[in-house]
């Protein structure tokens, strides 16, 4: 219900706003989109979030834009979202950019940077740094238009079936981990496994897989991790702030009218803000419930953050020397970083300090 009246209240604050910001364009003409995602259909916070997504688009534009929703595996399976909308095959997506470094390994910037920036941080790189024009531009050559569509703020560490107490504890460990975070454990010993949500629950119970990261204590209880792990630990060094993105068909985007582009952008940053909001909400909760159930939420240990940090910094290096745009996006990325990094620590940190 609160999801709706959001929706509904949304809607009727904004819009007559982007109606009538581009009236002239105003027409008649339905469009009938497909779009799919790499959650779970109606999946607690993601999948919810692209329900939510597709709903507010279609209340925004009074019905011009209507949007059916595939969860993953629905239409297409969870990883094949980028193939088949920059295709064509439908029109919009919602997953995460860093599971797409096989196109270029500069995608994962717009996802999340092990020990980079939080939530708030990210948002302000992208809307106020440059950080969207850059993932624009990136995406151009896939006929892609990104857009930030929701961010689960900084995660857990991932769950584990022993105590990590050095570093050593990570050499073999094979673990589900995507993204830049899974080149850092790589680095270290450890062997990164990139699965699906959907899969995690199974390959831990059987062993296929030691330990997993997924996002948080509402998603993961959603999906039982629990139930087949005992240690949980803190911080989520590997994703501090992951934005999640919703990626729209250049073609498709382009044949529609200026108020309709309005909407749909108008439409991604709310939910960017809502999903957030949700998951402080939710995680709060899920960790009570947790911490019920005889789960050990365990801190990583300082000299294992240390090692790992310093491995970030000479993944992202490599990385920057990928290519001309992984450079670019690079230096913006890390320089923003630096720069905002005194402001978060006098802000932020501090007053948490004091709390």
């Amino acid at each position: 219900m609160k999801r709706r009246n959001f929706i509904k209240s949304l809607a009727a604050l904004l819009g007559s706003f982007t109606l009538g910001a581009s009236n002239s364009d105003a027409s008649d003409t339905e469009y009938r989109w497909k779009m799919v995602t790499s959650w779970p259909k109606n999946f607690p916070g993601l999948g919810v979030g692209a329900e939510n997504l597709a709903k507010l688009i279609t209340t925004l534009s009074n019905n011009r834009i209507k949007i059916k929703v595939y969860g993953a595996n629905e239409l297409i399976p969870p990883l094949e979202v980028f193939d088949f909308v920059s295709q064509g095959g439908a029109e919009i997506g919602h997953s995460g950019a860093y599971y797409w470094k096989g196109k270029s390994p500069a995608c994962q910037f717009f996802s999340s940077v092990p020990f980079g920036l939080t939530s708030q941080e990210m948002n302000s790189w992208l809307y106020y740094g440059g950080g969207l024009e850059l993932w624009e531009k990136l995406y151009k050559n896939f006929n892609l238009i990104p857009r930030p569509a929701g961010n689960t703020g900084v995660q857990m560490g991932g769950w584990f079936n022993k105590r990590i107490n050095t570093t050593d504890d990570l050499k073999g460990l094979k673990m589900r981990i995507p993204g830049l975070g899974g080149e850092v454990l790589s680095k270290v010993g450890g062997v990164p496994i990139t699965l699906a949500g959907a899969e995690i629950f199974t390959a831990l119970q059987t062993g296929a897989i030691d330990a997993t990261e997924w996002v948080g204590p509402y998603n993961d209880r959603a999906f039982g991790l629990h139930k087949v792990a005992k240690y949980y630990y803190y911080p989520g060094w590997h994703e501090p702030g992951p934005s999640i993105e919703c990626i729209i068909n250049k073609d498709a985007y382009s044949q529609l009218p200026k108020d309709l582009k309005l909407i749909i952008d108008t439409a991604c940053k709310a939910i960017n803000i809502d999903m957030l909001s949700d998951y402080s909400m939710k995680n709060m909760l899920a960790l009570d419930f947790l911490k019920n159930n005889n789960i050990e939420i365990k801190e990583f240990p300082l000299e294992v953050l240390d090692v790992l940090r310093e491995t970030s910094d000479i993944v992202l290096e490599e990385l920057s020397r990928r290519d001309d745009i992984s450079m670019e996006i690079y230096s913006s990325y890390i320089n923003f970083r630096n720069q905002i990094t005194p402001w978060t620590k006098i802000s932020n940190l501090s007053y948490l300090k004091t709390r």
